[in-house]
């Protein structure tokens, strides 16, 4: 296989191919990147959001309808917990568009975000300044795309953004890296024509026990799961239900969906959905 590496939206993305891709392809794959970025990120003063977080307004982005509609479900979900007003909470803690890291104290989303976001197929419009962080699926929307420019390629693929990835063709071999020993796996999966998502109280860590999954109705970081691994057959859904599943309505959302899941507990217990095909090495509950 050849990999193309590259660093985008605060990752390392790997893109694996049977043959090399070639300039026009790699073109086209960097020119929807940067596209979803102008339109979707809070740390970019020139971005969409970042205007609408200011001035109120819309965003208008072929990314609008699917990522909110999905947005609702996760919402419904886990009654409010998953919110895409979520930003200025994760700001009031230090995570903000400079990274300053400087926590103040918690401020919980809007509970009613949809009354004051309205949106279509291809807008989003905000009655208000608000800003948006679509974090919770948008990484995995962001791989789906790029696997779809990259749709008429021949032969196998495997699109990787910082662990969430999309695979086609031949079935790959993936470890769920331990939340506390990166050098550990708790479990292995076989991937085929499928996307794994996962989420983690280890990532973008600071302060005194402050991490980047916040409970909406609180402001305040998540304790009870550690880390959640998603596959379905689409990277955003994939994402989405990693979310999910540090609340409660988790495993429910991902039996509408058809989603398989395994998520391991801050105490480190294991459960995963009774279809997963995850082979686990740890304690199960």
């Amino acid at each position: 296989m050849a990999i193309w590496r590259f660093d985008a939206i605060g990752t390392t993305w790997e893109i694996e191919t049977s043959n090399e891709l070639g300039t026009d392809e790699r073109q086209l794959v960097g020119a929807e990147i940067d596209r979803f970025d102008r339109e979707w990120s809070r740390f970019r003063p020139d971005s969409a959001v970042t205007r609408v977080g200011r001035d109120g307004g819309s965003i208008s982005s072929p990314d609008a309808g699917p990522m909110l509609d999905a947005y609702l479900d996760l919402s419904r979900a886990t009654t409010g917990a998953v919110n895409p007003l979520v930003a200025d909470s994760l700001a009031a803690l230090g995570y903000d568009a400079s990274y300053s890291l400087v926590a103040r104290d918690p401020i919980a989303a809007p509970r009613h975000w949809t009354d004051r976001l309205r949106w279509t197929e291809g807008d989003v419009m905000a009655s208000s300044p608000s800003l948006l962080d679509v974090g919770a699926l948008g990484k995995g929307r962001l791989v789906d795309i790029v696997a779809d420019v990259l749709a008429e390629v021949p032969g196998d693929l495997v699109v990787d953004a910082g662990g969430d990835m999309r695979v086609r063709g031949s079935a790959v071999r993936i470890g769920l890296e331990h939340p506390y020993d990166a050098s550990k796996a708790i479990g292995v999966i076989e991937l085929q024509d499928a996307a794994l998502c996962a989420s983690a109280i280890n990532r973008r860590v600071w302060g005194d026990g402050l991490h980047h999954v916040l409970d909406a109705r609180t402001g305040v970081p998540v304790r009870t799961w550690a880390a959640t691994w998603a596959i379905a057959p689409a990277a955003m859904r994939a994402d989405a239900v990693a979310t999910a599943l540090f609340f409660d309505g988790g495993p429910g959302l991902a039996a509408t969906w058809g989603v398989e899941w395994v998520r391991m507990s801050t105490d480190g217990r294991a459960e995963c959905s009774p279809g997963c095909p995850a082979q686990l090495f740890t304690a199960r509950h």
